[in-house]
């Protein structure tokens, strides 16, 4: 997945249209992985290796030096298998990959300063491809002002054009859907543009 030029600049100037008509900040995140899994790899093939002598044990004469080399073999052809992206993401559920990526957007949430704007408006819009999620985190000058049925209206937008693959024009629908929202719990009071009009792709 590539972004152009050109889909940077329709966002960033999507976000200006949007924050035009609002006091409130709208910030987008892109992430190709909430995380990298390191873990999972060794985890699996460690799981692995510790059933392999059993069976090696109860049915073979072979001796115990042996069947250790057979363990460490497994464990290091099975470490080095379940690295591989594709076979990685299917050793991880669903629960820990939508958990991460939860994480993750907390984490952009503070580390994109969305949390330390004047009037507390702001909104971080972020998406993670490799685990499939999206969502809208509202800092607390507008969240308790607006039910989430009306930021799901936003993620609803943003993913039904992520499936046909057209990822730039779904934060394009997004921001303009969440800057709706803005305009009427946040409407304009001369507060100065705080953060970046722009995507941030991690």
């Amino acid at each position: 997945m590539q972004f152009t030029k050109e889909d940077h600049e329709t966002i960033s100037a999507a976000i200006h249209d949007a924050e035009a008509g609002t006091s409130g900040q709208i910030v987008c995140v892109l992430a190709h992985s909430s995380s990298a899994y390191a873990y999972v790899p060794i985890l699996w093939a460690s799981v692995l290796a510790l059933f392999v002598p059993w069976p090696l044990i109860d049915f073979t004469p072979w001796s115990v030096q042996r069947i250790f080399l057979i363990q460490l073999a497994v464990f290091i052809v099975a470490g080095l298998a379940f690295s591989l992206t594709p076979i990685r993401r299917l050793l991880i559920p669903r629960a820990v990959q939508r958990a991460r990526a939860h994480r993750a957007a907390l984490e952009q949430f503070v580390v994109r300063r969305v949390a330390h704007t004047k009037n507390r408006t702001g909104v971080l819009i972020f998406v993670s491809l490799a685990e499939r999620y999206a969502r809208i985190v509202a800092d607390e000058g507008v969240a308790e002002k607006v039910p989430s049925s009306e930021w799901q209206s936003a993620i609803d937008a943003l993913t039904g054009h992520m499936r046909a693959g057209r990822i730039a024009s779904g934060f394009t629908a997004a921001i303009e859907r969440c800057g709706a929202v803005l305009a009427a719990h946040a409407p304009p009071d001369g507060s100065v543009n705080e953060l970046p009009d722009r995507l941030y792709v991690m």
